[in-house]
């Protein structure tokens, strides 16, 4: 498609008042925005950064440059130079990118050649896989998609938090109150129990926390029984986990954890101190980042067992020389910030110049009305029951609408886990947000069933379409003569949001932001709705009616594209 904002661009910048201040062809395309009032035009150049190196005022500036432009597409309109597209060319433009490419319509090559890990969900063994794993989960999910999509090639990791102490203490508890069968018939429901009476007793007797301790020592050491009862919590847990990966459609290229590189780390703790990063603290081992304003960060215990930072480390260096990454991203609570810029730091220090290839991608915290949820209280909300209850609602919602479709628990399905995704993609990920059943199983506004409904509605216009005998191929759609009626003010404002489809992703790639694409999705479903209901379609006559149905396709393929990147289906029906 041509890049109409890239030729304006190029227009203003060959102006001798553009060049006079200074500004080259780039500066001026990053200046470009849209009016905010769609009247005075669809691309507008602001004039404000302009007036110090001229010495004039933006509103004479805008005059000047819109005088020698000496074209009646582009008008000053105060400090803007507002210029207006042919629309039925636009729209033209737009429907022909979006046939002629379909379900790689938006896509570009921006990362070939680049390989791209992404870290995300990354649960603790042998606890629930509750409500708050849901970001880092469908967040870096999302990230893969958009980053993939861009031409990256993208290596899919869990790094699942299986080692540290907190596998001490359910050794502990497992040895002092526990039963095989118990666990065996409902394995994290029973684990996170004896987790949670651990603490309750050992706030009673403190001794338990020194047994648990002692028990991840032997755990480290490779010791034969607490290395066999880690691997059975293990693996019982990745079976519950994996039901909910495919419950959401999540895939991972590796589930190397925390224990993976157990094996790894003394070689890293040698190098801290060839390097005199080293410093003895207590007993303890520690670097001391002070001078850089990032505290004092614990690498080994007195006892001499390692933490997260310790691996952290191993792990980023295993994977530069294991897959030789561009970006090495890690989706992971707001709440670790300290933590990554700590152990980043470390490697900067350690002379490896690819430290800052490391990305730390925040987000922010889930909590429940009554309170942030913990795993030592039990004070949780189970994913897996969270989804089931958004599948149950929406096919009562399906049934009471009578609804008609092919199979209804799998359109539930579809709808149901869609409207969570949709929910937690919708808002920017850094901002907190509470929890709430009935928001997220609401399916009015601007959530993800009313965008699936949109491609729906969409797709029901185009069935209609072949039932009455006509030809909807791309090739008889695209071979119009006449696309005038895409100049109406409901068409051309679809065209503008399916045509700014391609930068709004790569904006979101850019950002590691996928909301961008989520509200922008929910703008185009919300433009299809008033273009649907403003415009005869398979009323009209002529090239009038194919251009309509034309732009009605691209809608349908926008909405699928950028619902694909976020990880939720698309119904034909709804």
């Amino acid at each position: 498609m041509k890049d109409y904002k890239r030729e304006i661009a190029a227009r203003l910048a060959a102006l001798e008042t553009i060049k006079n201040a200074g500004l080259d062809e780039q500066g001026v395309y990053s200046a470009i925005e849209a009016p905010k009032d769609a009247e005075l035009g669809d691309y507008a150049f602001p004039c404000f950064r302009l007036a110090k190196a001229l010495g004039k005022a933006p509103q004479a500036i805008a005059a000047e440059a819109a005088e020698e432009l000496a074209d009646p597409c582009a008008q000053a309109t105060g400090p803007y130079v507002n210029f207006f597209v042919d629309r039925a060319a636009y729209g033209k433009d737009v429907v022909t990118d979006v046939l002629s490419k379909g379900t790689g319509y938006g896509n570009s090559a921006l990362g070939a050649g680049r390989r791209v890990l992404v870290e995300y969900s990354s649960p603790n063994i042998a606890k629930p896989f509750h409500i708050g794993h849901i970001r880092s989960t469908v967040i870096g999910s999302a990230l893969g998609n958009i980053l993939s999509f861009l031409g990256y090639e993208v290596i899919r990791l869990n790094h699942l938090g299986d080692y540290g102490t907190q596998f001490g203490k359910l050794i502990v508890a497992y040895r002092r109150f526990g039963s095989r069968e118990e666990v065996e018939a409902s394995p994290i429901t029973t684990l996170l129990k004896y987790y949670v009476e651990f603490h309750g007793q050992a706030e009673k007797d403190p001794s338990l926390e020194e047994e648990a301790r002692a028990a991840f020592a032997a755990l480290e050491r490779g010791e034969k029984e607490e290395q066999a009862l880690w691997k059975w919590f293990r693996d019982e847990s990745l079976k519950e986990f994996t039901v909910v990966y495919d419950m959401l459609g999540i895939r991972f290229d590796s589930f190397d954890g925390e224990s993976f590189f157990s094996d790894k780390m003394e070689r890293f703790t040698d190098e801290l101190a060839a390097c005199g990063l080293l410093v003895d603290s207590d007993g303890a081992q520690i670097v001391d980042l002070d001078p850089h304003g990032l505290g004092k960060a614990l690498i080994k215990k007195s006892d001499g067992s390692t933490l997260y930072i310790t691996r952290d480390i191993a792990a980023a260096v295993y994977r530069k020389e294991h897959y030789g990454f561009h970006k090495n991203i890690y989706v992971v609570a707001s709440q670790q910030d300290l933590h990554f810029r700590q152990w980043i730091k470390i490697l900067e220090l350690m002379g490896h110049e690819w430290a800052q290839d490391c990305v730390h991608v925040p987000f922010g915290l889930v909590r429940l009305a009554d309170g942030a949820m913990s795993t030592r209280t039990g004070n949780v909300v189970f994913l897996e029951d969270v989804l089931s209850q958004a599948i149950s609602k929406t096919k009562e919602i399906i049934q009471e609408k009578g609804v008609v479709t092919d199979d209804v628990n799998e359109a539930a399905r579809q709808i149901g886990i869609g409207a969570v995704i949709f929910q937690e993609l919708h808002n920017n990920r850094i901002k907190d947000y509470e929890f709430n059943w009935d928001k997220v199983l609401n399916f009015d506004g601007e959530t993800g069933p009313y965008v699936q409904y949109s491609h729906a509605r969409a797709a029901s216009v185009l069935r209609k379409a072949e039932e009455q005998g006509l030809d909807i191929s791309p090739n008889a759609l695209l071979g119009l003569d006449d696309y005038g009626a895409l100049a109406s003010d409901s068409a051309f404002a679809l065209a503008r949001l399916i045509g700014a489809l391609p930068d709004v992703i790569a904006d979101a790639g850019e950002k590691y932001e996928p909301s961008l694409i989520t509200r922008h999705v929910t703008d185009i479903a919300q433009a299809f709705s008033v273009f649907y209901h403003e415009e005869p379609i398979l009323s009209d006559k002529g090239d009038a009616r194919f251009a309509k149905l034309a732009l009605t396709a691209s809608a349908k393929q926008a909405i699928k594209n950028g619902l694909a990147l976020l990880g939720v289906s698309a119904p034909e029906r709804m």
